[in-house]
């Protein structure tokens, strides 16, 4: 197998604001491997808050090119080979194997794990701003989501307000995500008067007041950054009721898929989230969304244009093709 790697840049439509940053655009890694005179494609969309970049997800790639051996479907054997280390690289590779395997086998990658091709409908990402920015925000994305997640985090006392206004805009459901900036009193404070389904990680990672949130939270709690790979899900046990996985932290489809079982057998319910990314990471996700009980899969609907067109969203639903592989296609650039 030959493997090659490029970093893209790719255009936000609008500015996306979270609890720690800002950004107008996002960087990515794509990764492409060959074999039999055809290709798998996959897509490293690294995070900074593990140390990785786009640079040494592709440094990774390159260095570790002649690991992948010539058995395309030996993926056991090949991740065994690759050092466990920059997951968003790995998850590229990943995907870029499932995609030939599916590609060679002739089916699409969910059908060919044995997986059904349709999972819950995708969370819409509503973004840190005022609550009435927020609350304008959500009644717009209202009609074509049938959720809504709220950033939240702002550190100005205004958290609960945000929540307030947009349950007054529109009466889809919604889940909040603070990126770890809330303490435990502030927690307890703001949970029981917001009108949510679900919390995602109100505390920092490994804060030692995690199992008392869980026991005196009135809505579940889940967790993200605490939730890394496989070793990390049996902690997210005590501190958490279900889990965020992400392809770009797991280090690919393959992890992932053991994470829902592990979660599963820990009475943790599963959510599958994603980085911004474009429609080749979302794609590689979709592909497993029927196991989990929510998804989160709006990156590619963030950016400006998607560069890799061929997921489906129908009726709020991020859908897989139904075409052999990950079942999307690099778009042909504009010529203007």
């Amino acid at each position: 197998m030959e493997l090659t790697a490029r970093l893209v840049t790719v255009p936000l439509a609008e500015t996306f604001v979270i609890a720690r940053e800002s950004q107008d655009e996002v960087e990515l890694c794509q990764v492409e491997i060959r074999q039999r005179g055809v290709s798998g494609f996959g897509e490293a969309a690294p995070i900074a808050r593990y140390e990785e970049s786009v640079e040494s997800a592709k440094a990774y790639a390159e260095e570790h090119a002649d690991a992948l051996g010539e058995d395309v479907f030996a993926l056991e054997e090949i991740f065994e080979r690759l050092p466990e280390r920059e997951f968003a690289a790995r998850a590229a590779i990943d995907a870029a194997l499932h995609d030939l395997c599916g590609k060679l086998a002739g089916v699409p990658v969910w059908r060919l794990l044995g997986l059904r091709r349709i999972g819950p409908p995708t969370t819409w990402t509503v973004w840190l701003g005022d609550p009435d920015d927020m609350a304008r925000r959500a009644e717009r994305a209202a009609p074509r989501f049938r959720r809504l997640k709220l950033k939240l985090g702002g550190r100005d006392g205004l958290d609960v307000e945000r929540v307030r206004a947009v349950r007054a805009a529109t009466d889809r459901p919604l889940q909040v995500d603070v990126n770890e900036y809330w303490t435990l009193d502030e927690a307890l404070e703001y949970l029981p008067q917001m009108e949510i389904e679900y919390c995602e990680q109100p505390l920092p990672a490994l804060d030692p007041n995690g199992p008392e949130l869980k026991r005196r939270s009135p809505v579940p709690i889940f967790v993200d950054e605490d939730c890394h790979t496989l070793s990390s899900v049996a902690e997210c046990a005590e501190r958490a009721h279900g889990i965020n996985i992400k392809l770009a932290k797991s280090g690919g489809i393959r992890e992932a898929v053991r994470m829902v079982h592990a979660a599963r057998a820990l009475d943790l319910a599963v959510m599958l989230g994603c980085m911004v990314e474009s429609g080749l990471a979302i794609a590689a996700a979709a592909q497993i969304a029927s196991l989990c009980d929510h998804v989160d899969l709006d990156g590619n609907l963030l950016l400006a244009h998607d560069p890799w067109p061929g997921v489906q969203f129908t009726d709020g639903v991020q859908v897989p093709a139904n075409r052999p592989g990950l079942g999307v296609r690099e778009a042909v650039p504009d010529p203007r």
